[in-house]
């Protein structure tokens, strides 16, 4: 028998006997490890292939994206700097200061850092590029080179404020004598450094005398914008100069906003009812007001929402107030004081029938020829209700009027309307 064909039972107990020692230690894997050992190598070696696979798609696709981004941004970062940009072109564009260029350029300097660093749907981006855009806004917008050129014509100045007001002579003298200096001024000199300077007129009457309207002609005079800024009820100084920028609801003030609206630096601004202003806030307002109208002052404005000097000294200031008692010692010291004077009753026929009846007519929709009043009608009609200063009233009662003619020739009862002493009560107004 061959010796090696047959293996003693005691040998391969003892054989499994040091197998399983060596097993146990770990020095031999069991048969059901191996297995599993196989399986785990599988497994690592196909999350790596995946990996590497990943790499691979991720710098393709940001090489794709480097490249598509010199076409369009596609990104957070590139649409913040296209706002930032945007907001830096129009400060290029815009003709401000070099200074206040150079300024308002590192904010958005400041701007773009921000982005960089939050990024722009942080929220503190967000609420700067809301500040400075509204800024730069109002800035690039405010007419800091932009002039209208005046109507420098003495017989069409003339001309308007005839066909707008009746009498006003002493008025309407002064802005002549207005133009014709500044007419001079330019024939003799030609540069804006010997221009005079703008007269601060101030207009003084009962109410309803027709002051506001007087500023509004006296700017169509002068080929000029007209804005206006009532002090009636005015309790804050800010109105007029404006809060600074970092309050979150700032704003400028009503004079840089009519500045920015009228569209040029040499406007008509009425400063309307200037003794109406609350007793709180009296003293404030007048002190600003000081500074709007002085000419050696108002050169170098300053609103404190711009916080950047503005020059004021091209727009011509009208004030009109019904009492000057309240206005203080240093702001009429700066007026120069014009009293309106009161209609009599001459004047209120002439006004009320060739100003105020055809313009309330066409208001009605009434055709010139649709009504009537008779001349001696006017008589009794301009004092119905005791003494007025004004024409306010005799404008309730011709508009009144003109509401019942309409009435009448909408029903069909007639096709005109004449108005006569004998049936001039069926048209009056019923209080």
């Amino acid at each position: 028998m061959d010796p090696t064909a047959q293996t003693p039972v005691s040998d391969l107990n003892q054989q499994g006997s040091d197998d399983q020692v060596e097993q146990a230690r770990g020095d031999v894997p069991m048969m059901g490890q191996i297995g599993q050992s196989v399986t785990d190598a599988e497994a690592l070696k196909a999350v790596d292939d995946v990996n590497k696979s990943q790499i691979i798609h991720n710098d393709t696709t940001q090489s794709e994206t480097q490249n598509t981004q010199g076409q369009q941004s596609i990104t957070d970062h590139g649409k913040s700097s296209d706002q930032i940009r945007a907001l830096g072109e129009k400060i290029e564009n815009a003709a401000i200061p070099q200074e206040f260029k150079a300024e308002l350029l590192d904010r958005i300097a400041r701007l773009g850092m921000i982005r960089s660093s939050a990024g722009f749907l942080s929220s503190t981006y967000i609420m700067e590029y809301e500040s400075t855009s509204r800024f730069v806004n109002w800035v690039v917008e405010m007419p800091w080179d932009k002039k209208s050129d005046d109507l420098l014509d003495l017989s069409k100045a003339k001309e308007i404020m005839d066909k707008n007001h009746h009498g006003l002579e002493p008025l309407k003298k002064r802005v002549l004598e207005y133009i014709a200096s500044l007419m001079l001024n330019i024939k003799n000199y030609g540069s804006e450094a010997h221009l005079v300077k703008a007269p601060i007129l101030c207009v003084v009457g009962l109410a309803g005398t027709g002051k506001t309207t007087f500023a509004r002609s006296m700017a169509e005079a002068l080929g000029r914008q007209f804005e206006r800024i009532p002090f009636g009820g005015m309790a804050d100084s800010r109105v007029l100069r404006g809060q600074s920028r970092y309050f979150p609801d700032a704003e400028p003030g009503q004079i840089i906003k009519k500045m920015v609206h009228a569209g040029t630096n040499n406007p008509v601004i009425l400063l309307d009812e200037l003794d109406r202003v609350t007793d709180t806030s009296r003293a404030n307002i007048m002190g600003v007001l000081i500074e709007i109208l002085d000419p050696e002052q108002n050169v170098r404005f300053t609103d404190h929402y711009v916080d950047y000097p503005f020059s004021l000294q091209n727009t011509l200031f009208i004030a009109t107030a019904n009492n000057v008692s309240s206005v203080s010692t240093a702001v009429l010291d700066r007026l120069e004081i014009i009293q309106m004077p009161s209609y009599n009753d001459e004047e209120k026929i002439a006004i009320g029938r060739d100003f105020v009846l055809p313009k309330t007519m066409k208001m009605t929709g009434l055709l010139q020829n649709q009504m009537t009043i008779a001349p001696e009608v006017w008589g009794p009609l301009v004092r119905p209700l005791g003494y007025d200063p004004g024409i306010r009233g005799l404008e309730r009662i011709i508009t009144g009027m003109c509401r019942k003619a309409a009435t009448v020739i909408i029903s069909g009862q007639a096709q005109t309307v004449s108005i006569t002493n004998e049936n001039v009560k069926q048209f009056l107004p019923e209080w």
